[in-house]
């Protein structure tokens, strides 16, 4: 187990929140319950049909026959009033188990919420953004991945943020602004090692010229002006960025070049190419899509995961949840 999922297991076990699983009828979801549960990382509540799902020590809820289903529909239907929503369709949208588990972290019924192994990203998004709405002061949800590795030269100790691997398919400058401060305050939340923050592009400095190095030197000088306290530079290249030896050649005197322990991709397309990559041919440990901005903490889940992976995101969403207090 890498130190950083151990420093969220810890954590989450001093301070014990509430977690609702949506996705009852995945056997990875129960196989992760159990060991939650076991370890005593959350209080767990899965949705779906308590025949049919058995974990000693979680409440198992149905959103159909829920004493809840009516006042959260009646608040649903009061939140969504301006979008024409009727209380009959709130009524109908209280059935859907994501949209029910996001109506208890609303009304308080849970702290946060886990879903998408076998949902999209959107399935899980759309009813945060609709219920919850934004963070105060966030223009924008982003998604990151903790990447933990066994390179100790990288990052913290091998452990290093990815950002956007999982929702904002072509960022603009500002958004890539908003998107690397983002990053950098998470970074400061969970981890002991200050923010520094690589702009990532095919050019470093300037030495290629194209709309997407442009892009990230823009993005790099707004994301300065808004936060200049921030260890953050761009654009640059990979090596640049990771390793010592090209940094001294490619941007000597850069703060971050060969030291950054955040990389911020130019698109979701390289993102997500990227933490793959390192996932599958180093083996690395790739807890997300996490998502930063939203009031309360809703996690998104790889299709791909595997149990161990959600139990991993259920333990930062626990962090996240008492860092939201």
């Amino acid at each position: 187990m890498s130190e950083f999922l151990q420093r969220m297991k810890d954590a989450a076990k001093a301070d014990v929140k509430t977690v609702v699983l949506p996705e009852g009828e995945d056997p990875r979801t129960i196989e992760a319950a159990r060991k939650i549960v076991a370890e005593g990382l959350a209080k767990l509540v899965i949705l779906g049909d308590p025949s049919q799902i058995d974990v000693e020590g979680a409440e198992v809820i149905d959103p159909r026959t829920s004493e809840r289903h009516e006042a959260y529909a009646q608040k649903f239907a009061e939140l969504r009033a301006k979008k024409g929503v009727t209380i009959e369709q709130a009524r109908e949208q209280m059935d859907d188990a994501t949209y029910f588990g996001t109506m208890m972290v609303k009304m308080g019924d849970a702290d946060g919420l886990v879903s998408g192994a076998c949902h999209s990203t959107a399935n899980t998004l759309r009813p945060a953004l609709q219920i919850l709405k934004t963070a105060p002061g966030t223009k924008l949800v982003s998604a990151f991945f903790i990447m933990c590795t066994d390179k100790a030269e990288y990052g913290q100790d091998g452990t290093l943020l990815f950002a956007d691997c999982g929702l904002n398919i072509d960022p603009t400058a500002e958004e890539l602004s908003e998107i690397a401060i983002a990053s950098a305050n998470t970074w400061k939340q969970f981890m002991s090692d200050e923010p520094k923050v690589a702009m990532l592009s095919f050019s470093t400095k300037g030495s290629a010229k194209g709309e997407v190095p442009e892009k990230v030197q823009e993005a790099t000088r707004l994301a300065n002006e808004k936060a200049p306290e921030l260890a953050l530079d761009g654009d640059l290249q990979l090596d640049a960025a990771l390793v010592k030896s090209v940094a001294a050649l490619k941007a000597p005197g850069s703060k971050v070049a060969g030291n950054a322990n955040i990389l911020i991709f130019p698109d979701l397309e390289a993102g997500n190419i990227g933490y793959k990559l390192v996932q599958r041919f180093a083996g690395a440990e790739a807890y997300g899509p996490v998502l930063q901005g939203i009031a309360k903490p809703v996690n998104d889940l790889s299709r791909g995961c595997s149990a161990d992976d959600i139990v991993g995101v259920v333990a930062i969403t626990a962090v996240q949840a008492q860092m939201a207090e």
